[in-house]
């Protein structure tokens, strides 16, 4: 088991990320106030969730480490989980805090606006899903910063 380590979102295309405490995230909205959760024209791509030990290797590989890191939102996943390792397959479920529960559909491939953000990024993010998952919420919650999250399937 790991633990919920950050929330953002952001409420169009590259807009500016917005770190939250906590937050609702549903079936018909995904993260709410999130652009991506239910005007997206496909829902498998509903929530983007990373570890925060793939997130720390990249950084590492960039040599940004410590105070020179880039936050873990530049990346605009919605979910940050630590101690935990994602599924590297659809069809997984992460569940989150006591109700939230997540449906992985595919891998969250890193796209050049990764190096806009900083060079080589985009290339550190590739290795082992690092650049995280998308999923599907299929079961309604409301999630807070230190929740319990647990991959059950």
């Amino acid at each position: 088991m790991g633990q919920l380590a950050g929330i953002a979102r952001h409420d169009r295309p590259r807009g500016a990320m917005e770190e939250l405490p906590c937050v609702v995230v549903t079936c018909d909205a995904g993260v709410e106030g999130d652009g991506r959760g239910s005007t997206h024209r496909k829902k498998r791509r509903q929530v983007a969730l990373i570890e925060a030990e793939s997130w720390a290797a990249a950084m590492a590989e960039l040599g940004l480490e410590g105070e020179d890191a880039l936050s873990w939102s530049s990346r605009r996943a919605n979910l940050l989980v630590e101690g935990v390792k994602l599924p590297r397959e659809a069809g997984k479920i992460i569940a989150i805090g006591k109700t939230l529960r997540i449906e992985t559909t595919m891998e969250c491939d890193p796209c050049s606006r990764m190096d806009e953000i900083k060079a080589g990024l985009k290339l550190a993010l590739e290795p082992d899903w690092r650049g995280g998952v998308l999923g599907t919420v299929v079961s309604d919650g409301e999630i807070a910063i230190g929740d319990e999250v647990r991959i059950e399937q």
